[in-house]
């Protein structure tokens, strides 16, 4: 039998036919403010920001008032998260493998923090000098499927519903946050949507796709606009269309004017 990749064994151990209540939603906004502001927090701080840093910022910034999103189902109830942390996809491997690096407290951070304490972190997995999660890759390897499916549904109850520290079992408390962020952009894709996984427990995912230049009406006239989509697969049970809406009417604010993030700073 052939070598599986952690994430491979991972995919094939936790879906089985759709079950979840999911809406999926898409939003393209103007990317040109974005990419103004994106230079100059480079020009200013020497960070390597881009949109997935700066989504991750204004998703934040969302789900901060978006309460019945920023939280978790357990027993049957809703208890709402103290603050809003993400976790974003990291590539592995020449994108072999996936990972996972949670920043904290997006919705207090600059998009610079966010894009250096995501580096450090990136750097530490792709050393392989994340010492957990170097831990769980080899427990995951050495697990037949048969039997990971189970656990990682039990653990993911363990960790991302109750919360629990268990670190016998590479148990931590909410891996995933609140939501988590992928990109395809760097594939050159222009948007996709990402399936839920059950495991995680978490009530949104974000997609961020290639930046592209497409006709738009401004102003009457028609003309080449940078656009950014970004696409949502939420569950049912946090959320209605009504509220989804005020959702994305947050993200597109901040993703259509960035330097308002400073003023709040400020």
């Amino acid at each position: 039998m052939a070598k599986m990749s952690v994430r491979r064994k991972l995919a094939i151990a936790a879906y089985d036919a759709p079950r979840e209540g999911n809406i999926y939603g898409k939003l393209v906004v103007d990317a040109g403010p974005g990419l103004r502001y994106l230079e100059e927090v480079r020009k200013q701080t020497g960070e390597k920001v881009s949109f997935t840093h700066l989504v991750g910022r204004a998703v934040a910034e969302a789900l901060k008032q978006a309460p019945t999103l920023n939280g978790r189902i357990v027993f049957g109830g809703f208890e709402p998260f103290p603050t809003v942390d993400i976790a974003f996809l990291v590539a592995l491997e020449d994108g072999q493998d996936l990972a996972r690096a949670k920043i904290c407290e997006v919705e207090k951070k600059s998009v610079s923090q966010i894009a250096s304490e995501l580096s450090a972190k990136c750097g530490r997995l792709r050393s392989a000098s994340d010492e957990s999660y170097e831990k769980s890759k080899q427990a995951i390897r050495m697990m037949p499927t048969w039997l990971l499916k189970p656990m990682l549904h039990f653990t993911g109850f363990l960790a991302s519903s109750l919360g629990l520290n268990i670190p016998a079992l590479g148990v931590e408390p909410f891996p995933f946050g609140s939501c988590i962020i992928t990109s395809v952009g760097m594939f050159g894709l222009e948007e996709g949507f990402v399936p839920p996984t059950p495991f995680t427990r978490v009530p949104v995912y974000i997609l961020v796709g290639a930046v592209k230049e497409r006709p738009a009406v401004i102003d009457g006239t028609i003309q080449i606009q940078q656009q950014l989509t970004l696409t949502a697969t939420i569950d049912h049970r946090f959320i209605d269309g009504a509220q989804l809406a005020v959702l994305a009417k947050v993200v597109r604010s901040v993703l259509e004017n960035p330097f308002q993030l400073d003023e709040k700073k400020a």
